[in-house]
């Protein structure tokens, strides 16, 4: 069994990677740590040189960033079904649409809450090209349901999910019944329910 050690912050990106731990139920370790301060010492940023959150340490190898922690845990868990094989079918949607959500839809959603707005004719020079094009994509990953890679529920859900559960309570993704319905099943499932609670937990301690 790995040893797993998740470096993370109740209030931040890494309550992505804290819910993929949720999801493959093995056991680990989470170190909480305040981000401006634990997170800027010497020992953390020898482990990420960002000093931000989440980190995983696995058997002495670092991932970092929530997305990249998503795909390892799940192909590192192979028996837990959370990464299609990769020659099965639903492998292609699992690839793209987590790297989507980690790149244009990422960026769509932060221009978004910042208030930046692309000028006109400069939206070939954004990965995102326009907030609108960006949510118009995420619907069609998501209409044929019920989940990013029909109905196997995936590490791709866990990021494109994240993103589409704070989109909706921070109003950067538009409130559309596919986004509504898929928020709702996946914040039903007991996974998602334990990293809620273990986060909301850390937060009323301080």
């Amino acid at each position: 069994m790995p040893a797993l050690t998740l470096y993370t912050n109740p209030m931040s990106r890494g309550t992505i990677a804290h819910w993929m731990m949720e999801e493959v139920a093995e056991p680990y370790e989470t170190v909480w740590l305040d981000l401006a301060t634990t997170a800027k010492t010497p020992d953390y940023l020898a482990i990420n040189p960002m000093g931000k959150v989440p980190a995983l340490v696995c058997d002495g190898q670092v991932v970092t960033e929530a997305a990249a922690i998503c795909a390892f845990m799940g192909d590192r868990f192979p028996e837990k079904g959370l990464a299609p094989a990769f020659d099965a079918p639903g492998r292609a949607a699992y690839v793209r649409w987590l790297f989507f959500a980690a790149g244009p839809l990422e960026q769509a959603i932060t221009a978004k809450a910042m208030g930046w707005e692309v000028p006109p004719g400069r939206e070939g020079t954004v990965g995102f090209g326009t907030h609108q094009r960006t949510i118009d994509a995420l619907q069609t990953a998501l209409e044929p349901g019920p989940f990013v890679c029909g109905e196997q529920f995936t590490a791709a859900d866990v990021y494109v999910g994240s993103a589409v559960l704070w989109g909706l309570q921070f109003g950067t993704i538009e409130k559309r019944p596919v986004f509504e319905a898929y928020a709702q099943r996946l914040s039903a499932r007991p996974a998602y329910q334990r990293y809620a609670a273990i986060c909301a937990d850390r937060r009323a301690a301080g």
